[in-house]
């Protein structure tokens, strides 16, 4: 399979584009605006771009998506609570022209694509499983770290928690491509990251008393960031949890 990514310099984020083989068609997951490498991958591997998929519905993930549209004449799926998310917030007014089924499976490109329900970050987000060996995890599950979930159309932490189980239930060989930074593998990260083990029950809780986006709160995991800062699963004072950015959290 061939797989090439680039990552815009503002907000760190990854758009693929994904096909089985030179010569053949291509599959394009989500739009950052820094293209002209992925277009310059498509030419040298004489690639024929089938469509468009979509993580979740926030900028850094759809930005300059009717370029691509345009540029290879296709049309963009997504899940439908990421398309009503993507209409209210206006930051692309043309058309997502299908419906991406939850759990669902479809045959794009050539390649089996099995759409993973993922919320917790962003309501109706996905993660795209193809072929059975590379997952697409879009702002879920990182590197060594997870997503926050209190960005724009969020819902909750046991949301997150229940989107990184479905995950972690992929085989340890699977390989991670996540929507920001580097890739790698579901052992991996089962093995090391922080939060997932503390999900998992493998890690302590810190409980040291901090200060997080203003209001009193408990630290329960302290953890790296894709951005090479930090991030924090914080509890509030009505018991209530998140997974908030460390420099939203002041220790000590």
């Amino acid at each position: 399979m061939l797989i090439h990514h680039t990552q815009d310099p503002q907000w760190m984020a990854d758009a693929y584009v994904v096909a089985k083989e030179r010569g053949g068609p291509a599959l394009w997951i989500d739009c950052n605006g820094a293209h002209d490498d992925l277009h310059r991958f498509v030419e040298e591997n004489d690639l024929t771009i089938e469509g468009v998929i979509l993580t979740h519905h926030h900028i850094d993930h759809i930005y300059d998506l009717d370029e691509v549209l345009d540029r290879y004449g296709v049309e963009a799926g997504a899940s439908a609570r990421a398309i009503e998310l993507i209409r209210e917030d206006g930051h692309f007014d043309g058309e997502i022209a299908y419906t991406l089924e939850e759990d669902g499976t479809i045959d794009v490109a050539g390649m089996q694509v099995r759409a993973i329900p993922t919320p917790g970050h962003a309501g109706g987000h996905l993660a795209f499983l193809i072929e059975g060996t590379d997952v697409f995890t879009g702002d879920v599950l990182f590197n060594g770290t997870v997503g926050g979930t209190r960005a724009p159309g969020h819902t909750d932490l046991a949301d997150l928690q229940a989107s990184l189980g479905r995950l972690l239930e992929l085989d340890d060989k699977v390989v991670v491509h996540p929507g920001h930074t580097d890739s790698t593998t579901i052992g991996a990260e089962r093995a090391s990251n922080p939060f997932v083990r503390y999900f998992r029950g493998e890690e302590p809780s810190l409980d040291e008393s901090v200060t997080a986006w203003g209001e009193p709160a408990t630290l329960l995991v302290w953890g790296p960031d894709y951005d090479g800062g930090h991030k924090a699963l914080v509890r509030w004072a009505d018991g209530s949890e998140d997974i908030v950015g460390g420099s939203k959290v002041e220790r000590g």
